[in-house]
C-alpha cells in the first residue's frame, strides 16, 4: 500500500505544510479537506499506534497556514498567536508496553499532533537548520524542504518526482533543439 500523503521534507512541520499541494498555482489542491483526511494524515505521519479520529480540520488548516507564514517570513500577529497557542497544548506522552514497544498516548491525539507540529516549526525557525530550508525548484511545485545534503545544494523536494521531471524537460528541450 502506498502512502496517501507526501513525507520526506526533512521535518514534520515541512511535511505538514505540503498538504496544500501546489500552493499559489492554478493547480493548488487541498489534501486536508475534512476531518477524515486530517485523521488519515495523523495516522500516516503521527506517533500514535491506533487510528485518530479528530472532530474538525479547521484548526489543522489554520496551523498549517501559520507555519507556512512563519517559514516564509510573512508571519502576521494573529498567526504568531495561533502558533504559540497550539505549541502550548499538551503533547503525546511516551509509554512502554509490557512487550517493550514504545507507544504514544494523548487524551486528545489531534490536539497533541497540533502541539507537535507547532513546536517543530518554532524549533526549526530558531535553529541553525533554518538556513537550509529551501523552496523546490520544480516548475510547478514550490514545496519547502530541509536540505540535508553535505554541500547544501539540493534543488528539489523529491529527486524521484520534481528532479526527474526537471531532467526530462531539460532532455526534451535539448533533443528538440537538435531535431
Amino acid at each position: 500500500m502506498t502512502d496517501r500523503f507526501r513525507a520526506g521534507a526533512g521535518r514534520l512541520c515541512l511535511d505538514f505544510i505540503r498538504t496544500l499541494r501546489y500552493r499559489g498555482t492554478p493547480a493548488e489542491s487541498e489534501e486536508l479537506p475534512d476531518a477524515a483526511a486530517w485523521g488519515a494524515w495523523i495516522d500516516q505521519l503521527g506517533p500514535f499506534s491506533s487510528p485518530v479520529r479528530p472532530a474538525s480540520v479547521r484548526d489543522a488548516q489554520a496551523l498549517r497556514e501559520a507555519i507556512h507564514e512563519l517559514l516564509t517570513g510573512s508571519l502576521r500577529p494573529l498567526s504568531r498567536q495561533r502558533l504559540n497557542r497550539f505549541a502550548a497544548l499538551p503533547v503525546p506522552a511516551p509509554s512502554l508496553t509490557p512487550s517493550g514497544e514504545l507507544r504514544w498516548q494523548a487524551p486528545d491525539p489531534a490536539s497533541a499532533m497540533l502541539a507537535l507540529l507547532a513546536r517543530d516549526a518554532l524549533e526549526l525557525v530558531t535553529s541553525p537548520e533554518f538556513a537550509r530550508v529551501r523552496r523546490c525548484a520544480g516548475a510547478h511545485c514550490g514545496a519547502l524542504f530541509l536540505d540535508t545534503s553535505r554541500p547544501g545544494t539540493r534543488r528539489w523536494c523529491s529527486m524521484e518526482i520534481c528532479g526527474n521531471q526537471a531532467k526530462k524537460s531539460t532532455y526534451r528541450a535539448k533533443d528538440g533543439a537538435r531535431g
